[in-house]
């Protein structure tokens, strides 16, 4: 995992040319949310018996943003050799858990051993997770 503590201003950007789709979203939209992730990633073609896992990892980088950011985020995704890129930005600044002794707030930490890679960005520009998954039989 690489975390900066004051990133660049806004998003990482995908690659010049690259498809982007973008999904705005809040608390409620969080089942919109986990169909958008299953649909990209079949169309990709990752293979079917981990795209639950990918839902899962997605699903709580999601809501750490709608519930520990701010009430509007965005979910990006591109594609860059073959691998399926997800970034979930909010403009709040949260900081990575779980506490000792916490009960949640494992959300990260789900989702950093589910991608291949995770970045997270907190700074004055908000809370950006860029995570990376395999794509076709990856």
């Amino acid at each position: 995992m690489n975390e900066d503590v004051e990133p660049q201003s806004g998003y990482t950007s995908p690659p010049p040319g690259a498809p982007v789709k973008s999904l705005p979203f809040r608390l409620p939209d969080l089942p919109e949310v986990r169909q958008f992730a299953e649909d990209e990633a079949r169309a990709v073609g990752m293979p079917e018996e981990v795209i639950g896992d990918f839902v899962i990892a997605v699903n709580e980088v999601a809501t750490n943003a709608v519930t520990h950011g701010a009430a509007d985020a965005r979910m990006r995704t591109w594609v860059i050799s073959g691998d399926l890129i997800v970034e979930v930005h909010d403009e709040g600044a949260w900081k990575p858990g779980p506490l000792p002794g916490a009960v949640g707030g494992m959300g990260l930490w789900v989702a950093r051993l589910l991608s291949s890679d995770l970045t997270l960005r907190v700074g004055s520009g908000g809370s950006t997770v860029i995570m990376r998954f395999p794509g076709k039989g990856g």
